[in-house]
Order: structure tokens, then C-alpha cells, then sequence
């Protein structure tokens, strides 16, 4: 995906079978002198990459559910912003999007909810210069937005990274789901969201088949989780070397060593 900074124009495409709505931001777009596709079609993965975009806005009763998760998985670096009718939380939270907006809205919220979005992702991109975090078999790639056992990916979604990451740098603290989410998704949560738990689950699911013979996150029941890597059979070992290839800078030799308690 395209990089944004605060001088460089930003690149949308906005895609929904709404006529009214897509006159509507073509409009606010232009006035704000930002680059846009509007699609009636929800394009596949390699077309997005092709159009070099900072966010997509999409309407998922068009492209379905499953095209949002898809889309998010393939493009961990793409801001992916929902608007749609009112949708179950389940749905919300499958599709993975990095907000969502319920129809009808007003096109300046529409606008504020989609610079949000792109601003934490601006903010998030940051990260890069962090050096990697070794824990257990992982290493924690802040370039890369991942997590690795060698040279083998778990191959996380931004989400699922930024997940690990705040779980990862917490020292073994317990951080309650209140916290991650506001980390996360950048909004205070609201009651009943099961957001965290089912990313948490998704993220555990990856880590455990990526390292099969270490458990990372901990649940402490009505609280939160605590990352804290921990052998199965009981033991600890080394944490492995940083995979091959081009690694931040000063990342091969300063990996950083997570240490944390090992009960769960």
C-alpha cells in the first residue's frame, strides 16, 4: 500500500452500489483534493494493490463479509473502513475492518471516521524503527507487522499484530479488554463488544500453530490477557535468532529479549 504522510495526498476508493452516497463523497473527496477511485465492484486483492491506496471504504452488503476479511488478511497495511446498515457485533468483528459506520450517516462523519482511521494508521506506521522482540520461539517483527519462528510468518492481520504487540510490550502486565481495545481500536468499548476475545482467539490460533510447543497469551477470566511466554512440557529455552532478509535498521544485532514470568 501506498505511503501517507501529512503532506502526500491521500488515495480512497470508495465502493457501494449507493448512487446518492457515491455523488455525495466524490464531492468531499475532490473538495479535500484527495485522490479517489469510486467503484461500483468490490475489486479483488491484487487490484487494490495495484491501486496503491491509503483506504478503502466499503459497503459489505455489496462485497459480503467474507471479502472484507479476506481483504484485510491479504492487505495488513490497507485502512479498511465498513458503511453498511446496521449489522450484528459478530459480523463486525469477523470482517475486521478498522471501523465501522452505520447508514444513514452524514458525509462529515463519514469523512471524520475515515481520517481517524488513516491518522492511527499513520501513527502506527512508526513502529518500523522499533527493534524486533524476541519471546519464547517468536520474533516479533515491527517492520514487517508480523510474527516469526526462522524465517516462517504467522502471517497476522494488522490488527492481530497490533493485538500482539500491546499484549508484548505490557511486561507481563495484565491488560484489561477495556485497555486493549481503546490501544487497538482506538474507541472506548461498548458494552457486550467481544472484539478482544475473538481477535485474541484468532491471534492465539496462529501463534500455537506457528509454535505449537509454547503458549504466549494468557486469559485472566473477567479481567483481561497477559502475554507471557511459556513451554508447554514446563521448560524455557532460547529465543530464536531474527528471520533472514532485509530487517529494520540495527535490527540483526539488537533484537530485543522478552523476559516475562512464565506462569499462566
Amino acid at each position: 500500500m501506498a505511503a501517507t504522510s501529512e503532506s502526500s495526498p491521500v488515495r480512497i476508493a470508495l465502493v457501494d452500489d449507493d448512487s446518492g452516497l457515491l455523488t455525495v463523497m466524490e464531492r468531499r473527496f475532490e473538495a479535500l483534493r484527495w485522490d479517489r477511485e469510486i467503484l461500483s465492484f468490490a475489486p479483488g486483492p491484487d487490484q487494490l494493490t495495484a491501486l496503491r491506496l491509503h483506504g478503502l471504504v466499503i459497503n459489505p452488503a455489496l462485497s459480503g463479509i467474507e471479502y472484507i476479511e479476506r481483504v484485510a488478511s491479504a492487505l495488513p497495511g490497507l485502512a479498511i473502513v465498513a458503511v453498511s446498515p446496521p449489522v450484528s457485533v459478530a459480523d463486525r468483528v469477523r470482517g475486521g475492518a478498522d471501523d465501522w459506520v452505520t447508514k444513514p450517516c452524514h458525509p462529515e462523519e463519514l469523512i471524520a471516521r475515515i481520517q481517524a482511521v488513516l491518522r492511527r494508521r499513520r501513527i502506527g506506521t512508526m513502529v518500523s524503527d522499533e527493534e524486533p522482540m524476541l519471546a519464547g520461539q517468536l520474533t516479533i517483527r515491527p517492520d514487517r507487522f508480523d510474527a516469526y519462528v526462522g524465517d516462517e510468518p504467522a502471517g497476522l492481520s494488522r490488527k492481530e499484530y497490533e493485538l500482539l504487540r500491546q499484549l508484548a510490550s505490557a511486561g507481563g502486565r495484565v491488560l484489561e479488554r477495556e485497555q486493549i481495545y481503546q490501544r487497538v481500536w482506538g474507541y472506548t468499548m461498548v458494552r457486550g463488544d467481544r472484539s478482544v476475545d475473538v481477535f485474541v482467539r484468532k491471534l492465539r490460533t496462529k501463534l500455537e500453530k506457528l509454535s505449537p510447543e509454547w503458549r504466549y497469551v494468557h486469559t485472566h477470566f473477567g479481567i483481561g490477557y497477559r502475554f507471557a511466554p511459556q513451554r508447554v512440557d514446563g521448560g524455557s529455552g532460547p529465543a530464536a535468532p531474527p528471520p533472514t532478509g532485509t530487517p529494520a535498521s540495527g535490527a540483526e544485532n539488537s533484537a530485543v529479549r522478552l523476559d516475562l514470568a512464565a506462569t499462566s
